[in-house]
């Protein structure tokens, strides 16, 4: 019989697993970071390079990135779709060197991404990432409603009070009520 860890020997392999992560992705040569919505790569250069030595090649399911003349850093198909239209890249100086910044616009933005190409040495537990806070007006409009209905059918029950579907049945059979007057519902019960 298999029993389940207890939240500190969970605690630990969390951990484990972070710092692992973060070792493997040290090891990358180039640096990302991403939200629900978009990629962020960073990849450092020499300082004599310019615009013109870099490679930077995006479609909607793969990304080239390079120098000129040399083997691409990442070149590889993406796990997701993104928009080319809205994706991104500069060169930017820092004060030792230079680097190639790229933005990914993804088209599903409602997913988080375990590596920036399906052929990259190492993934992320996509299902321990920590979202950061969103505000409501960041949602589309679906789910927006459905996130505002569940905060209200929440603060109804925190008050005692009928939930959005509890009060429009409530609603049905007081309608119902009145449409049959002949009707005894003096022992009808709800829920």
């Amino acid at each position: 019989m298999s029993t389940s860890p207890t939240p500190s020997e969970r605690a630990k392999k969390d951990e484990e697993d972070r710092a692992r992560e973060a070792e493997e992705q040290a090891k990358l040569p180039y640096k990302w970071t991403q939200t629900i919505g978009d990629l962020d790569i960073t990849i450092p250069v020499p300082s004599n390079y310019r615009g013109k030595d870099i490679n930077v090649v995006m479609t909607k399911t793969h990304l080239k990135v390079g120098v000129k003349g040399q083997d691409a850093v990442i070149d590889g198909p993406l796990p997701h779709e993104i928009h080319p239209s809205e994706s991104t890249w500069t060169l930017e100086s820092l004060p030792s060197n230079k680097e190639i910044s790229i933005h990914l616009d993804k088209t599903n933005k409602m997913q988080w991404w375990a590596s920036v190409t399906t052929n990259a040495p190492y993934f992320l537990d996509t299902a321990k990432i920590q979202p950061e806070n969103s505000k409501l007006g960041d949602l589309d409009g679906e789910t927006r409603g459905m996130v505002e209905k569940m905060m209200y059918d929440q603060r109804q029950k925190e008050m005692g009070k009928p939930t959005s579907e509890e009060g429009q049945k409530m609603e049905m059979l007081e309608k119902f009520k009145r449409e049959h007057p002949e009707m005894d519902f003096s022992n009808a019960k709800m829920g």
